[in-house]
């Protein structure tokens, strides 16, 4: 008999949560897919109760697994916020500590964003986080792009993540570089439809319950636009600054600029521009020609008073090289084009950013 989504409700209906009632008849089952036997779910939780409703996360799995004719079981834990307790004002007593925290083990965040999408920022971020650890930094990558997590594939990761104990999270690692994605989680096909609560969760749950052992940077490729993501990042953790990616034309400069006015409203420092894609030299007749305009990037960061730290140019070897999981760092460390991210890596160091 084939399994089917109602079939795996019922079978989590004899699930009960702390409180009595069943996971589902509460709430916390959510993004439910059942699809070739496989199910995957996320319990939405109360974080106060996370180490109760750890157990009931093995007892679904448990009870799922034996189910004829399921093949994997996957369930994911997420936390709405604790809703804020109301001020204490009595005399005498230190306030809370408030605002962004820093991550322990990690020196240094650096967020990479773009406007709008398209512009190449996850190729970037992830070229760059192999360049730096080439210069000897110890780097993370978290890729936080949760609606199209591409770093699994750029930096030629496969696999699930690890979890010894169902609390804390093990990376990967592959190029020098430890990565986690959401996109280790789910199918490459595979959507996730999640509203703002949960998107926050997720990003506190990678962000906190990864092993990320000590590093030096750890680099966070962020979804395009100005949204939840972004936002939770800057309000939790202590973000060292922002590198934004562009394309020169204007449409993408339009989105580039409400970036980097989140950012400031945010209080997190503007490091720099990146402009990609900024160059196309023919691999037959040497012709350069810029596709997307050119100098646009160069111009605004100019305005800012930020530094343009490069311009990258559009060229298929760039994107063979993140296509087969081997950024064109490693591929081709002495190309010009992974040069150009190299020089990026060495700035960065050099003035302590990385």
């Amino acid at each position: 008999m084939s399994v089917t989504r109602d079939s795996i409700l019922e079978v989590l209906k004899t699930i009960k949560a702390p409180g009595g009632a069943d996971v589902v008849s509460a709430g916390m089952v959510r993004a439910l897919t059942v699809e070739d036997g496989d199910v995957r779910f996320v319990l939405e939780i109360d974080p106060s109760r996370a180490e109760a409703m750890e157990q009931v996360r093995i007892e679904a799995e448990t009870a799922l697994q034996a189910v004829p004719d399921v093949g994997k079981v996957s369930v994911v834990m997420t936390a709405h916020s604790a809703p804020a307790a109301p001020p204490d004002l009595s005399p005498g007593r230190p306030a809370a500590p408030k605002g962004p925290q820093k991550v322990p083990g990690i020196d240094r965040i650096l967020a990479i964003a773009s406007g709008k999408g398209g512009v190449g920022k996850s190729t970037v971020t992830a070229n760059l986080a192999v360049a730096l650890a080439a210069e000897g930094r110890r780097v993370g990558l978290l890729d936080a792009d949760v609606y199209g997590p591409s770093q699994p594939r750029m930096l030629g990761v496969s696999g699930r993540p690890a979890s010894p104990d169902g609390k804390t999270i093990l990376p990967m690692r592959n190029h020098g570089v430890t990565m986690m994605s959401l996109g280790l989680m789910t199918r490459e096909d595979e959507a996730v439809v999640w509203r703002g609560p949960m998107l926050m969760g997720a990003l506190q749950q990678m962000l906190t319950q990864v092993q990320w052992g000590a590093l030096d940077v750890l680099l966070v490729d962020l979804p395009p636009g100005t949204g939840d993501v972004q936002m939770t990042l800057a309000q939790k953790a202590e973000v060292t600054g922002a590198i934004i990616v562009s394309t020169p034309q204007d449409i993408a400069l339009l989105d580039a600029r409400k970036g980097i006015d989140m950012f400031n409203k945010l209080h997190v420092p503007i490091i720099g521009m990146i402009e990609n894609m900024s160059t196309h030299v023919c691999s037959q007749c040497g012709h350069e020609e810029h596709v997307f305009g050119h100098g646009g990037v160069a111009s605004e960061a100019e305005k800012l008073g930020v530094p343009l730290l490069a311009e990258i140019p559009l060229a298929i070897e760039i994107r063979r090289a993140s296509d087969g999981g081997a950024p064109i760092v490693v591929s081709a460390p002495d190309s010009p084009q992974a040069v150009v991210f190299r020089d990026v890596a060495r700035r960065l160091v050099a003035e302590g950013k990385a």
